[in-house]
Formats: structure tokens, C-alpha cells, sequence
């Protein structure tokens, strides 16, 4: 087996490898696990995977938890554009910036990438439900895989999840518990009820094959640049679980020996909810409550830290916070300058990477990658929020001109 243990990345202490086992049994619920690979059984090559013709998260199956034969969810996940942000570039003084848009994935998050893995183990579990709380995006791809593999879902959302999150849920047929309360408190609520019912967890800061999915983002990025590693990624962090998939993802490439470096992994809070910034800066974590535009990020309590914390340290990265201002800006600044379309949270590590830009913090050679994780159509109303609704005009041809040309 390519998997040996599971091991806690609080107390170190290591389990065998299972299906039901979620945290450590010494040190509970802050006892996140991790999953340790052989790497010497793995055996792949960069002429392996640039032959293969599969253009999902599946073509590096050999490197996922995964048997070869496993049967997997039927939806397309991965292999989502590298875009070249030479507008940005110009505009910066920079010379290689990309845009990874994970917006394009089906449910349009990265979170399709942990759900795709999470409910292929599912499968292999035998499980007849799966259960998960999420602040909108992990739950709406949770729900479109589930449903792909004929898998019930309870899901938890608190009640700031955006309504066009929600409809995702309800079109999909999950069984969707709005919390009166914030998303830390839903976790909590679907952890006791995954337990009560003898649920599927899903979880991404609780299960520990689903930050496996996530990894792929990493190797995509590896491959899209030519089998080469950028100098920095730049990421949004809520439960730091997207933040621990891409320094598992490059960490797994150099224990393959497939590349000799690992980026320097900025992850970027909303000021308005940025414990993790908090605790890298002064040791000590904190509680906060989640006050930001950027919902898919608003976790004052990140399940996840640990793994984040060690990302960012161990990259020789960092976390920094902006402001739903400087959020706003992005959601303007980020589609008029690359096409691309991002939700608030996805532009977060946009607005992250802006502000180091503009503080001569990044070396105008330094090769950049920001992760969109998300696409704005999940939270239409944000978008609206930042942008001035046209004034309908009398429709006959002469006034239409009239009008038209007052705008260009």
C-alpha cells in the first residue's frame, strides 16, 4: 500500500490506515491528521503524465490515496486554465504573473477537487450518506459529487451562506440545515451528528483524505508551467485546508523526486477575520469571530491551522490580511484585468498579491501563480455590490445613441 499511516500533526502519535478514522484518538478533534505516503512504490514519471490523456485531478491517481481500480465520482474535476495575467504584469512591473482559475471547476470552487477524492473514498466505505458543514462552496461540491455517485448528503451551512450557495445545495437534492449561528458552530453541529447517525464525514479540516484532493491544484500548476515550480503562490485562507493541499501537492513532487524546489505559499485573510495571520505572527491562536465580505473565508476558528501554519512556515512563506476595501477593489481590479471572474474569497489572495506588489515586495522576475478559488456566480450579490446598475434608456434608435455615446 502506497498509504502506510496516518499520523497526528499535534502529538506525532501514527495509525494504521483507515477508512473510519478521522483525528487522533489522544488528542481529539485538534488532533488533524495526516496522511503518509511510501513514496518509493510510487512510480511516475513527467513523460508518464504528459502522455496521458485523461485532462482531470485523476491523471495523477498514482499519486492520491487511490487504488488504481478505485471507482471514482463521473464528474470532470481539474485541469483548469493557468492563465498569463499580462495586463496585471504591465500594470505592476512584473513579468511572470499567472492566474490559476479554479473557478472552472463543475460546482465552480476548488473545493470539487477535495469533494472528488472524498466521496471516492466514500465509495470504497460503502457509505450510504455523506455529511459536512461548509459556508457554501465545500457543501455545493459535496452535493454535485454526491448526487453524480448516487450518495445522500446532510449538509450544514450557517444561515450568511449566499443564496446562490444554497440554490447549489437544494437543485442537488442535499438535505440542507440552515444554522442560526456561524459556520464554526455548524462544524461543530456536523461532527456530533456525523457521529450520532454513523455518517460519511466529509469535512475537509476533519478528514484527512480530502486535503489530498486538494493537492492536485498543486501538481496542475507544476505541469501547466512547463514541469516547473513558481516562485510564489498566493492563496485565501478560511480553514487552511487550500492552503495545506498546495504545500502537500509540491511536497509530494520533491519526495518523487520530480522537482528539487518548493514555493513560498502567501496565504491572505480578510483583516476582518484573520487568526491565522494572528497566530503566525505571535504564536498564539486566537478566536475571532468571522466579520468579512469574503464569506467563504469568515472561520475564526480554522480546523485546520495546524497543517496552515506548518504550509506557510515550512515554504518560508507568509500571511498577511487585507481589507473587504481592498477585497472590493479585486472583484473589479481582478476580471477587468484577466477575464477572470472571482467570488469574494477568490479574490482575496489577488488583493494579497496586489499589496505585496505594490510595496516592492516581489521581485519583478519572480514567477507568480494566484489561485482563484472560486467563481463570482456564487455570490452574485457581492459582485452587484461593487458595481453601478445601468439606467434603463427610452428605446428608439436616437436615444440609444445619445446614451451610447456618453459612454465611450
Amino acid at each position: 500500500m502506497k498509504v502506510t499511516t496516518m499520523k497526528c500533526m499535534k502529538c506525532g502519535k501514527e495509525f494504521p490506515v483507515s477508512l473510519d478514522r478521522y483525528v487522533c484518538d489522544v488528542c481529539g478533534i485538534e488532533g488533524i491528521l495526516d496522511i503518509i505516503y511510501d513514496y518509493k512504490s510510487i512510480e511516475i514519471s513527467k513523460e508518464e503524465i504528459a502522455q496521458n490523456r485523461d485532462y482531470s485531478l485523476w491523471r495523477y491517481k498514482k499519486m492520491l490515496p487511490l487504488e488504481e481500480s478505485a471507482p471514482v465520482p463521473p464528474l470532470q474535476v481539474g485541469w483548469t486554465p493557468l492563465y498569463r495575467a499580462s495586463k496585471i504584469e504591465d500594470q505592476l512591473g512584473l513579468n511572470n504573473v499567472y492566474v490559476k482559475d479554479d473557478g472552472r471547476n463543475p460546482t465552480a470552487s476548488l473545493k470539487d477537487r477535495a469533494s472528488a477524492v472524498g466521496v471516492a473514498k466514500a465509495i470504497e466505505a460503502g457509505a450510504k450518506t455523506i455529511c459536512a458543514a461548509s459556508t457554501g462552496n465545500a457543501a455545493s461540491s459535496l452535493a454535485g459529487f454526491a448526487a453524480s455517485a448516487g450518495i445522500k448528503t446532510v449538509i450544514f451551512v450557517p444561515k450568511r451562506a449566499p443564496k446562490a450557495k444554497v440554490a447549489q445545495l437544494l437543485v442537488y437534492g442535499a438535505k440542507t440545515v440552515i444554522v442560526d449561528d456561524s459556520y464554526d458552530r455548524a462544524f461543530e453541529l456536523s461532527v456530533e451528528i456525523t457521529e450520532k447517525f454513523g455518517f460519511y464525514n466529509r469535512n475537509c479540516a476533519y478528514n484527512p483524505y480530502l486535503v489530498e484532493g486538494k493537492k492536485t491544484v498543486a501538481f496542475e500548476i507544476w505541469e501547466q508551467l512547463g514541469f516547473d515550480v513558481p516562485d510564489r503562490v498566493y492563496v485565501s485562507i478560511g480553514d487552511g485546508c487550500i492552503t495545506s493541499g498546495v504545500y502537500k501537492g509540491f511536497y509530494d513532487l520533491m519526495q518523487l523526486g520530480l522537482t528539487e524546489k518548493m514555493p513560498r505559499i502567501i496565504g491572505v485573510q480578510a483583516s476582518g477575520c484573520n487568526p491565522i495571520e494572528v497566530a503566525m505572527k505571535t504564536g498564539e491562536f486566537t478566536p475571532q469571530e468571522g466579520n468579512t465580505i469574503a464569506d467563504s473565508i469568515a472561520v475564526g476558528v480554522p480546523r485546520n491551522r495546524l497543517k496552515a501554519l506548518k504550509s506557510l512556515k515550512e515554504s518560508n512563506g507568509d500571511c498577511i490580511s487585507v481589507t473587504d476595501d481592498e477585497i472590493r477593489s479585486a472583484l473589479l481590479e481582478l476580471p477587468r484585468g484577466t477575464g477572470v471572474f472571482g467570488e469574494p474569497a477568490g479574490v482575496t489572495a489577488f488583493a494579497g498579491f496586489k499589496k505585496h506588489a505594490l510595496a516592492k515586495d516581489i521581485d519583478s522576475e519572480e514567477k507568480v501563480v494566484i489561485i482563484n478559488t472560486g467563481n463570482g456566480l456564487k455570490d452574485i450579490d457581492s459582485a452587484i455590490s461593487v458595481c453601478t446598475m445601468p439606467t434603463p434608456v427610452a428605446s428608439d434608435v436616437e436615444a440609444v445613441a445619445a446614451h451610447v455615446k456618453t459612454l465611450v
